[in-house]
C-alpha cells in the first residue's frame, strides 16, 4: 500500500473548463502547497484545445485547425482535449505516498486498465508510448509535472468526445496512430459513471480516501 489512507480531495468543475485558466490554477496550487496542503484530483471537461508538452514538437499538428494550440510544461508530445473527455488532474505530493513519478504514471495506466476491464474491455500499455490502447488504438493520454516533489497534470480518457480533431495531429507524435473512445467499444456508462469509477480505481491504488468536493 502507498498513502496509508490519506485524504484526496475530489473537486469536479461543472461546464466546460478554459484550458489555460486551468493550468494556471494547477500551478498556483502546486506553488503555495504547504505541509498542511490536502492531496487533490480535479475532474474537468475542456472546449477543444490541442496541448503540446514542454519538449513537443510543432510538426505533429499536421494539418490546419480553428482549434488553439497551448504549449504547456507537462511531459509528452501533442494530444486533444475536448467536450466529452474525462480529464482528470492529480495534484498530489509524491513523498506522501512513497511514489517515484514512474510508479505514480504505472498507478493511472493500471486504474484505467481496471476501468475498462469492469466493462470487458481489455486494455494494455505499449511500449514507448505512453498511454493506454484497446487493440492498438489510443484511448487515453497521460503526462506529469513534477515541481518540489509535487505533481500536476494527469490523464484523459475518451468517452464520447469528437474524435475528428486527432486527424490534425500525430497523437502523443506517432503519425497515423488509431484513436477510439469508450463509446465505440460497447461501454454505455455515462462519463459522470465512469468518472466516479476512475476515481474510486485511482484512490483504492494509492490507498487514499476520497473526499468529494
Amino acid at each position: 500500500m502507498t498513502g496509508d489512507g490519506r485524504p484526496l480531495r475530489i473537486r469536479k468543475q461543472p461546464g466546460l473548463s478554459d484550458y489555460v485558466a486551468t493550468w494556471r490554477a494547477m500551478q498556483d496550487f502546486t506553488r503555495q502547497r504547504d505541509e498542511s496542503t490536502v492531496d487533490e484530483a480535479w475532474l474537468v471537461q475542456h472546449p477543444p484545445v490541442f496541448t503540446l508538452g514542454l519538449a513537443g514538437k510543432r510538426e505533429h499538428l499536421i494539418a490546419s485547425s480553428p482549434i488553439p494550440l497551448v504549449q504547456v510544461d507537462r511531459g509528452g508530445q501533442i494530444t486533444y482535449h475536448g467536450p466529452g473527455q474525462i480529464v482528470l488532474y492529480l495534484l498530489l505530493e509524491l513523498r506522501r505516498f512513497r511514489l517515484t513519478v514512474r510508479q505514480l504514471v504505472t498507478l493511472m495506466e493500471q486504474a484505467l486498465i481496471d476501468l475498462l476491464a469492469e466493462h470487458r474491455v481489455v486494455a494494455e500499455r505499449m511500449s514507448g508510448a505512453p498511454g493506454i490502447y484497446v487493440e492498438g488504438a489510443k484511448i487515453a493520454a497521460l503526462g506529469l509535472r513534477i515541481r518540489n516533489g509535487c505533481s500536476y497534470h494527469g490523464l484523459s480518457l475518451n468517452v464520447d468526445v469528437d474524435l475528428t480533431p486527432f486527424q490534425c495531429i500525430n497523437p502523443c507524435g506517432y503519425a497515423g496512430m488509431a484513436v477510439t473512445r469508450t463509446s465505440d467499444l460497447g461501454i454505455k456508462a455515462p462519463l459522470e459513471v465512469l468518472e466516479m469509477n476512475l476515481i474510486a480505481h485511482l484512490a483504492s491504488h494509492l490507498d487514499a480516501r476520497p473526499l468529494l468536493s
